[in-house]
């Protein structure tokens, strides 16, 4: 019997929140690779919170996906045919091939994945998420050895790279999650110096107690009231990192951020970033994060979820809070 693609289309578009009712599972035949171009069988399909934004008929930074279209992801896997000189059968890579089984991406589009780390790890700390949180807090934070970072979503797949970055400069790391489980992870498992619950009902008298100091670096994931609350404690020159919002995706009534005196006052530079528009440095931050990795400098978790049919719910849970640090999906 010849092997047929499966691959999650986007069904409809959400009205609200997102539900698995919104994508569709279907089957086709293999795509065919053309000349320079490679096949690549995935096995990991990674799960993210741009995603949520691809799903709607809005062009932000970029094209939202099509009803009927294959959804978009950063995938890994190994080339079971390539009409490209660069790669074999057998070569273990990465690309953006979407919520799919099979995919044919040119042999410019694919990196190779190093050999000293999983691979899956090639989506995680060392990928698309390490290198946000690497581009967003060495280039743009720049953190300097005795500064104050907090990171907001510490937990998750680009928070916890950040903070970790931040420790290996020699910066004294807060990390913010929801719940005190997450928070044990970020410190016991992450190194962070602390970590504050966002929900505890005074987050903001522990916030005040963590740094005594106040804050040079924000790195922040979720705006909202947390990154006003951050703001309150910042140092003059200090430098925050917009890499998300994601407390206000879903959000009927979102708060903005009201309070500007604080930065005006202390000559903030706020900086919102794409990791898209600096592709320039992703093979320097690929090489230097692979190397943590290998070393054990940086560590990582997973949340895996098994098989393509999953993706949906992979990524209403990650939406929701419920992933503890990299959101995967095992494609058998």
């Amino acid at each position: 019997m010849t092997e047929r693609n499966l691959k999650v289309v986007l069904g409809s578009r959400p009205e609200g929140k997102p539900t698995v009712d919104n994508f569709r599972v279907e089957e086709g035949p293999l795509p065919v690779a053309a000349e320079g171009q490679v096949l690549v069988r995935n096995q990991w399909l990674s799960i993210d919170p741009y995603m949520r934004g691809r799903m709607m008929d809005i062009r932000t930074y970029a094209e939202p996906v099509a009803l009927g279209d294959v959804m978009v992801g950063d995938t890994a896997g190994v080339v079971v045919a390539s009409r490209h000189p660069d790669f074999a059968p057998g070569d273990p890579v990465a690309a953006y091939l979407g919520w799919q089984r099979f995919g044919v991406a040119e042999g410019g589009a694919l990196r190779r994945v190093d050999p000293r780390i999983p691979l899956s790890v090639s989506l995680g700390a060392a990928g698309m998420p390490g290198v946000t949180a690497w581009v967003g807090l060495l280039d743009l934070c720049q953190p300097k050895a005795g500064e104050t970072v907090v990171v907001s979503a510490a937990s998750g797949g680009v928070g916890s790279v950040a903070g970790q970055l931040a420790r290996i400069a020699g910066c004294r790391v807060v990390g913010i999650a929801g719940g005190a489980d997450k928070c044990r992870h970020v410190t016991e498992a992450l190194g962070f110096d602390a970590c504050l619950d966002y929900r505890a009902e005074d987050f903001r008298q522990q916030l005040k107690a963590a740094v005594p100091k106040g804050i040079d670096c924000i790195f922040d994931n979720v705006g909202g009231p947390v990154l006003e609350a951050l703001i309150g404690r910042i140092n003059p020159f200090a430098r925050v990192t917009l890499c998300g919002a994601i407390s206000e995706v879903d959000n009927p009534s979102p708060t903005g951020l009201r309070r500007l005196l604080p930065l005006i006052v202390n000559r903030v530079k706020l900086q919102g970033f794409i990791v898209g528009d600096h592709l320039e440095r992703w093979p320097v931050a690929i090489a230097d994060l692979s190397g943590h990795v290998a070393a054990g400098r940086i560590r990582y978790h997973e949340t895996l979820a098994e098989g393509l049919e999953a993706a949906p719910q992979a990524l209403l849970d990650l939406l929701a809070g419920r992933s503890l640090g990299k959101q995967l999906v095992r494609i058998p």
